[in-house]
Order: structure tokens, then sequence, then C-alpha cells
């Protein structure tokens, strides 16, 4: 798979959640929610200050993080599903 993205675009694989809850309940896949936890694939160079400069985005490659449910554009590589969204979409690094 060799994607790009552009500026301060950002594309993530969502970390699928559990099948079980920790009682033992198996959760069918019509019930589940998207999930909230995303792995970094790949990041664009950073977007232009009001300057002119490039400013570098604080994520990197191989990061997990916390996205919205809706957030960013949904799209599909070699049978992947990815997402694409901006960098302020992001809420949270996972360490």
């Amino acid at each position: 798979m060799n994607i790009t993205p552009l500026y301060d675009r950002v594309v993530l694989k969502r970390v699928e959640a559990a099948e079980t809850v920790r009682g033992g309940i198996i959760i069918p896949d019509t019930a589940k929610e998207k999930p909230l936890e995303a792995e970094i694939i790949a990041v664009g160079e950073g977007k232009y200050d009001d300057n002119g400069k490039r400013v570098p985005l604080t994520v990197k490659a191989g990061d997990k993080v916390l996205i919205g449910k809706y957030t960013g554009t949904e799209i599909k590589v070699d049978g992947v599903d990815l997402v694409i969204v901006r960098e302020d979409e992001i809420l949270a690094i996972v360490k």
C-alpha cells in the first residue's frame, strides 16, 4: 500500500474493538460502534503558516491515537479500510 497524504492530513487504520466484553458476552457486528482508537499509517509534511514556513505535524506513523466516531473521510485501499483526517481532528495520542 502506497499512499501519501498532503499537508496536515493523516491516514489512519481503525483498531478493531474486542469481540467480547469482560463478562463474556459476545457483541454481534450489527451492535458494534466504530472504534475510537486508530493507528497512524502515513502523515503529510505539514501545513504552511502565515510566513510561508512549513509547520511539521506532532504525530508520526505508528502512533496510536483517538478520533471521533464520525471524523474524517473513509476510503478503501488494497482492500483495507482507512480514514483520512486533518491533524486537528485527532483528539489524543495513546501511549
